[in-house]
C-alpha cells in the first residue's frame, strides 16, 4: 500500500492569547471609575468619567494614588485606600457583571490562554469568583505585585509570556486601557483593542501614535470568529 503525504499544517500565529481582566473579562470599569470621582468629589477634586479613564484605567491602585497626590496635590487621608477598597468590593458584590460572550469565548478558544491584570490579587481573585470565570482562569492568573514596574511597562505581559512558554511575538493581547496598549506593544506583542465595555459607551475613543493596537471589536459573541486558530470561523 502506497502512503500519503500530508502537507504540513499550517502554524498558528499565536501560541497565546493574554486577556486583561478589568473592561475585558469583567464589566468592572465603570463601577471602580464612578466610584473614585465620587470618592475625589468628596475631598474637592472634581474630575469627569473622560479624566479618570484617560489617566487612570489600567493602571495599578498604588500607581493612581501617587498620581493623585502629584496631580492635585492632595495629602490623602489615611483611611482612604481602605475605605475605597472596602465600598469598591461591596458594589462589586452587587452590581458586577461578565462581559456578555466572554464565557463563550474563552471556553470555545482553541489557544493557551492566560490573564495579566493590574489589579490586585484579592481584587482579581473576587472578581472572578462573583462572575463566574474562576475555572476558566485557572492559575495562569498573574497581577502587578509579581513584577516591579506595572503597566504601562512591558513587565508584566513579558512575565506572563515567560511563565507559559510563550514567544512574546506569538503572543496575543486583548486589553481596552491605553495603558495596557501601551504596555503590550512594549512587550513586543500583537495587541487588539476591547471596546465593549460600559465604560467605553458613548465616549470618543483616541487612538495616539503610542497607543494604537492592531485590531479593534466590540462584541465577545464574535471573538471566536476573528482569527482561524480561536476554534470558530474567521
Amino acid at each position: 500500500m502506497t502512503g500519503s503525504l500530508l502537507a504540513p499544517s499550517r502554524p498558528a500565529e499565536f501560541d497565546l492569547v493574554i486577556f486583561d481582566c478589568d473592561g475585558v473579562l469583567i464589566d468592572s470599569e465603570i463601577i471602580s471609575l464612578s466610584m473614585l470621582i465620587a470618592e475625589l468629589a468628596g475631598l474637592g477634586v472634581v474630575v469627569d468619567l473622560d479624566y479618570v479613564s484617560r489617566n487612570f484605567l489600567g493602571r495599578s491602585y498604588p500607581t493612581v494614588m501617587q498620581t493623585i497626590r502629584e496631580q492635585f496635590g492632595l495629602d490623602l487621608p489615611a483611611d482612604f485606600e481602605d475605605r475605597y477598597r472596602t465600598r469598591l468590593l461591596a458594589a462589586f458584590e452587587t452590581d458586577l457583571k461578565v462581559m456578555p460572550g466572554i464565557r463563550a469565548a474563552l471556553d470555545g478558544l482553541a489557544l493557551p490562554r492566560c490573564v495579566a491584570t493590574s489589579s490586585s490579587p484579592k481584587r482579581v481573585e473576587m472578581s472572578l469568583r462573583l462572575t463566574g470565570l474562576d475555572d476558566l482562569v485557572g492559575p495562569r492568573l498573574f497581577t502587578a505585585s509579581m513584577v516591579a514596574n506595572g503597566k504601562p511597562a512591558p513587565d508584566l505581559f513579558l512575565y506572563a509570556a515567560a511563565q507559559c512558554g510563550a514567544d512574546p511575538e506569538r503572543c496575543l493581547v486583548i486589553e481596552d486601557s491605553l495603558t495596557g496598549i501601551r504596555a503590550g506593544l512594549a512587550a513586543g506583542m500583537t495587541v487588539w483593542r476591547f471596546t465593549g465595555g460600559s465604560h467605553m459607551a458613548g465616549r470618543q475613543l483616541t487612538q495616539p501614535a503610542d497607543a494604537t493596537p492592531h485590531r479593534g471589536f466590540d462584541d465577545f459573541e464574535q471573538f471566536l470568529t476573528l482569527h482561524p486558530d480561536f476554534g470558530g470561523r474567521a
